[in-house]
């Protein structure tokens, strides 16, 4: 008799199922729909520069440190298929530091960018990774489900957060991205989106993920709801993160 499949593993079979359902029923009734109109087109453009300040609250860019968030290959990677990036590592008062990585894009209606996912940039650099779990950010603006893992290479262990958003959808590679593509796609839409991840060197993984919390509360606290938007999506009871 065959062993009963565990509660998560029967729930994305049945996600998976539906989503299939989902993309045949819609590609028989409306064969015609193909996607040709740019979201980013319709609204201003990204300037991740101008938009992430190098001062708020208790941080602001350190300078004086030369090394990178990421290394120059996958840099010059994600520069292939994103309109723009940016990499800062900021600093507060007690000398934490936070390492920010943004990677916008103006096309996010493939699976282009699939393979610059932190996971995989992350092990093609040597890392191994650890604690690889779903989670969501409480922020006072409001929640934003993210991504959560330890990258781990000798003795430097970097606890990660990231998310991504496709228009104005936070969400995460996966099912449910392919969904939120596949809604703005049936209106004929291409959606933009970005990829933000923060992490820290520190071996105390929870009060890494604690402090990366406080980072992007205190991000968002400098921004302006319409901004907020730009990097986080809105959340699911449609308030702007």
């Amino acid at each position: 008799m065959p062993m009963p499949l565990p509660d998560q593993t029967r729930r994305t079979m049945l996600f998976g199922l539906a989503l299939g359902a989902i993309m045949v029923s819609t590609a028989g009734a409306i064969p015609f729909v193909t996607p040709t109109d740019m979201l980013a087109a319709q609204r201003p453009a990204v300037d991740l520069d101008a938009l992430v300040p190098t001062s708020f609250g208790d941080w602001h860019e350190d300078r004086a440190l030369a090394s990178a968030v990421v290394n120059p290959q996958t840099e010059a990677a994600l520069r292939r298929i994103y309109a723009t990036t940016l990499s800062r590592i900021y600093v507060n008062r007690n000398g934490e530091r936070i390492m920010l990585s943004i990677a916008y894009g103006s096309d996010q209606g493939g699976e282009s960018t699939q393979a610059h996912r932190p996971e995989i940039c992350y092990a093609a650099q040597g890392f191994s990774l650890h604690d690889n779990h779903v989670d969501a950010l409480q922020t006072v603006h409001g929640v934003i489900p993210v991504r959560r893992l330890v990258a781990i290479n000798g003795m430097r262990h970097e606890p990660l957060t990231y998310w991504v958003t496709v228009g104005d959808k936070a969400t995460l590679p996966g099912l449910r991205r392919k969904l939120a593509q596949l809604a703005y796609g049936l209106n004929g839409t291409i959606p933009d989106g970005l990829i933000f991840r923060v992490s820290s060197i520190q071996n105390d993984v929870q009060g890494a993920y604690r402090l990366q919390n406080g980072f992007v509360d205190a991000l968002f606290d400098a921004l302006t709801p319409e901004q907020r938007v730009r990097l986080a999506g809105r959340t699911e009871a449609g308030g702007q993160a």
